[in-house]
């Protein structure tokens, strides 16, 4: 089976993306497994620290390695934004593919140091590592920052060199959660052009590029949520992104989590004389296979890259 070294350059030599998509549990782990499946595509199912916590590590190892062959895909399990090295150390002990140690708030020594101790530890076990540098705005599990910090192409070249990071996430302009945008959406490709003719040889990732797709939430409102003024990154210009530029990864979570409490609470309203969990679970993993097959076809561009 291809390893996440050998999609590191074929994804950009090639034009599309892995998607990574974040699972809290057993429905959402079979939905995007189902998915990709279905597209003969790879990949990235990542947790929080948040999701690592709820799920406990016994059930991550056993699910996931049940996961891989049940599906027969390429699979990959990634930690998302680890804070800590203790945390990336848990994550590496227990197999992860790969880790990301999140030190962006930090100054930036601070964050090349642990960075670098990150990298030393995972890279002894094989384990890949992805950091961040620049802060996306937004409120995401356990992430949260109040304003934009794009990343410095510059800075982008001396971070790279100094930690041996594998990937670098860069802030160009997405947001996380569900409120992404208050006006227009503004992503900055010339930032993102400049990072790339500093750090050429090195894949980056893209946070905060959930679409926020508008019937998820309407479907919400409709059957009691209350969702106001939600909105997401265009599926046009993440599909730039993954196929004209050296991103080799685009992170969707909101976007799962929107279309889980969708067919949830539009199953509860509109069935609710039922009380066996497996039926609506089943319609939930439905859907969120729905979803991902559409990323990987139409967005992400990773269909038949098995």
């Amino acid at each position: 089976m291809k390893t996440l070294n050998f999609y590191f350059k074929d994804c950009v030599k090639n034009g599309y993306v892995i998607g990574a998509y974040n699972f809290n549990n057993l429905e959402t782990l079979k939905g995007i497994c189902l998915g990709c499946k279905k597209t003969s595509s790879p990949a990235i199912v990542a947790l929080s620290e948040g999701a690592f916590s709820y799920l406990g590590e016994n059930f991550i190892k056993n699910t996931f390695e049940s996961a891989k062959k049940e599906y027969k895909i390429p699979l990959f399990l990634h930690l998302d934004h680890g804070k800590s090295f203790e945390m990336c150390k848990k994550a590496v002990d227990l197999g992860f593919d790969s880790v990301m140690i999140d030190a962006s708030a930090l100054p930036f020594e601070e964050n090349v140091k642990l960075t670098k101790k990150v990298v030393a530890y995972a890279h002894k076990k094989g384990v890949l590592v992805e950091a961040e540098l620049g802060v996306l705005s937004g409120v995401e599990d356990n992430v949260s920052a109040q304003a934009d910090h794009f990343t410095n192409p510059q800075k982008a070249k001396e971070f790279v060199e100094k930690t041996g990071c594998d990937t670098l996430a860069v802030s160009i302009g997405t947001s996380h959660g569900a409120y992404k945008y208050k006006g227009e959406q503004k992503i900055h490709f010339d930032v993102l052009k400049k990072i790339e003719a500093e750090i050429p040889n090195t894949p980056l990732v893209l946070h905060g590029a959930s679409s926020v797709p508008q019937e998820y939430v309407e479907t919400i409102n409709k059957f009691g949520g209350s969702i106001k003024g939600a909105n997401g990154t265009n599926e046009s210009t993440l599909k730039k992104l993954a196929t004209k530029h050296h991103i080799y990864k685009i992170n969707t979570d909101t976007d799962i989590r929107l279309c889980y409490m969708a067919a949830l609470r539009k199953f509860l309203c509109e069935q609710p004389e039922v009380f066996d969990p497996r039926v609506p679970n089943g319609k939930i993993i439905e859907e969120i296979s729905k979803l991902v097959e559409h990323k990987n076809k139409k967005v992400f561009m990773c269909e038949n890259k098995k």
